[in-house]
């Protein structure tokens, strides 16, 4: 398989689709020797099913596992760390991976419990998990939907869950896409299996799946972000970390050079629509270097209240945030603004207790 190439498969057997996938971009031949220490990273940045549009469809690796084995690479690990304020060991459970693990002898590694090593990222200074680093073949299966910080997330973001929580945290105090850029240049992906089954367009969490039945492969992490934003109605400009992570030799962000190949048929048109539930709710709220739990809980509660019609008696700004630490204000969410004169507890509060919160407060309110 050539580094410009996206291979595109629709179906709905993902198994089965995925074997074939790899089948036709001749992985085995991409791996060093039978002896080679291979990672497979899904997203599972919340304990929740699949078909909730968040996390990585758990067919999908087990037809990667079941195609390695059957080529004669049996030194097989999965690694993932969720989301700040979800446990993996849960998420491992719930999506379906303990039970993956246990029927064909993988190991699972909940890096939320690795130790970390600080690593030079290409002049930035990042803890990267040990595990991670120990891999020599990363195999990276992450979800292709939006993000309501970062506008999409796919292969290049996806290497997030492999930095420890205090890592993860410090990513949203400088911005997230320069350091997601610099750690991509030192966690190289060597193939990649987009799973674009059902992905939520607007939040990273989930709960508003979009079906495409449609899984992706490619070499270049950086090509296929950028495929992405074309996807979403976006430009790769409006997603910083992907030219970053062009101009620092991680992968090609001119789409000019990619090539798209579908198997088994005809490219079908994708016909996504530009995610927008995000657009009409951020306004309300002043960010500052939240982090993406918090941040990712808050927006769907806010669309909740929107759809309601409840958001419209809101009169004050919403404050979240690392930034707001210590510091006095009207309304905040999280334990970040605790100092203010209205503010709901929790590191992150889920989404459920932040809507419950805001709907009591708003229905004070005059309509």
């Amino acid at each position: 398989m050539q580094s410009q190439e996206i291979l595109k498969i629709y179906g709905t057997d993902y198994k089965e689709m995925t074997k074939k996938l790899l089948r036709e971009a001749d992985l085995k031949g991409e791996i060093p020797s039978s002896d080679t220490k291979i990672g497979i990273k899904p997203n599972l940045v919340s304990p929740t099913a699949a078909s909730y549009g968040a996390t990585t469809h758990p067919e999908i690796v087990e037809g990667i596992v079941e195609y390695l084995k059957g080529e004669g690479f049996f030194d097989l690990r999965i690694l993932e760390g969720s989301w700040v304020g979800d446990q993996t060991s849960e998420a491992f459970e719930v999506c379906g991976y303990q039970e993956l693990s246990e029927r064909y002898g993988v190991p699972l590694v909940d890096t939320q419990k690795d130790s970390a090593v600080l690593t030079d990222c290409q002049g930035m200074q990042l803890k990267v998990c040990k595990s991670a680093l120990d891999v020599e073949f990363l195999i990276n299966v992450p979800v292709l939907k939006g993000h309501c910080q970062t506008k999409v997330t796919c292969a290049l973001k996806n290497m997030k869950g492999l930095i420890p929580n205090s890592e993860k945290r410090h990513f949203h105090t400088m911005g997230l896409h320069k350091p997601i850029a610099h750690l991509n240049a030192v966690l190289h992906q060597d193939f990649i299996v987009v799973d674009h089954i059902c992905g939520d367009l607007d939040f990273e969490d989930g709960g508003n799946p979009v079906v495409r039945n449609c899984m992706m492969a490619a070499k270049d992490p950086v090509l296929v972000d950028a495929y992405v934003c074309s996807l979403l109605h976006y430009r790769p400009e409006e997603v910083p970390y992907i030219g970053i992570a062009h101009s620092l030799g991680v992968g090609e962000a001119n789409l000019d050079r990619a090539v798209i190949r579908t198997i088994g048929g005809t490219e079908r048109e994708e016909e996504l629509l530009k995610a927008d539930r995000v657009v009409k709710v951020r306004d309300v709220v002043e960010e500052v270097e939240s982090c993406s739990a918090c941040y990712g809980y808050l927006i769907p509660a806010l669309d909740r209240l929107r759809q309601e019609g409840l958001l419209e008696r809101l009169k004050e700004k919403i404050h979240i945030g690392q930034g707001y630490r210590g510091k006095t204000g009207g309304l905040g969410i999280g334990s970040c603004t605790a100092r203010f004169r209205k503010s709901l507890k929790g590191c992150p509060p889920t989404e459920t207790e932040i809507y419950e919160f805001l709907k009591e407060y708003l229905l004070e309110k005059e309509p």
